[in-house]
């Protein structure tokens, strides 16, 4: 027998939003718009994945407590910049700052998105977003993505002076939702963050693995597509 659920918090980047697509292209409009050639970048693939390893890296530690937004920002690039012997700061810092001004306008989301969220906001339930991310960038991601009207609250870690996997966000959202973890159920990519934290605020979780990475058995459902979703709810 199917467990009611009245409150659905999904997760927004790697879940809905197709962060790696959309980073992507904001980067090689960045590498083309400043002409990194130039200053001696010529291999953008090099430029892309060393962009990631200290993008994931500075994230972690963004979550854990060690650095503040501000160098999250700009450090990812100054970080990839010195992999090429490229010491400046002022660019760095330009580069941070038009990656967040273009990355929020890019629109590609994962397959089934609009189908799923109509489909669970016509059944009546009351869809919520629960994401690390900076409350104007993940604001704008929706808008312009045109999904912002299928969720009645956003949760970020700025607005919330939280993070994924914290209790303390989870918690948060409940406060102002209405919700209890009872009733509720989160929606994710990321076991660490998404999965475990839900669970240890009490919550049922879909781990939504789109990689077709090794599955969370601790998870309360698996699904390897959104449209799977239809199964469970």
């Amino acid at each position: 027998m199917k467990k009611t659920y009245r409150h659905i918090f999904f997760d927004l980047d790697h879940t809905l939003w197709d962060f790696e697509s959309n980073a992507l292209q904001t980067l090689k409009d960045i590498y083309s718009s400043l002409r990194l050639c130039e200053f001696g970048i010529e291999d953008f693939e090099r430029f892309h994945q060393q962009y990631i390893l200290h993008n994931d890296k500075l994230w972690e530690r963004y979550r854990n407590g060690f650095i503040k937004v501000d160098e999250l920002r700009w450090k990812r690039m100054w970080h990839t910049l010195l992999d090429f012997k490229i010491g400046d700061e002022k660019l760095a810092r330009r580069m941070g700052d038009e990656f967040l001004n273009l990355l929020p306008t890019r629109t590609i989301l994962f397959p089934h998105t609009n189908e799923i969220l109509d489909y669970l906001q016509r059944n009546g339930y009351s869809l919520h977003l629960i994401t690390n991310g900076f409350e104007a960038t993940q604001h704008n991601k929706l808008k312009y993505s045109n999904i912002d009207g299928f969720f009645s609250k956003v949760i970020t870690s700025e607005g919330s002076n939280s993070l994924k996997p914290h209790r303390e966000i989870f918690e948060y959202a409940f406060k102002i939702t209405g919700a209890n973890a009872s009733d509720s159920i989160m929606i994710g990519d990321n076991i660490e963050v998404d999965i475990n934290g839900a669970r240890n605020a009490g919550m049922d979780q879909v781990f939504v693995n789109h990689i077709s990475d090794q599955p969370d058995q601790n998870a309360t459902y698996t699904v390897y597509s959104l449209l799977e979703l239809k199964e469970i709810f």
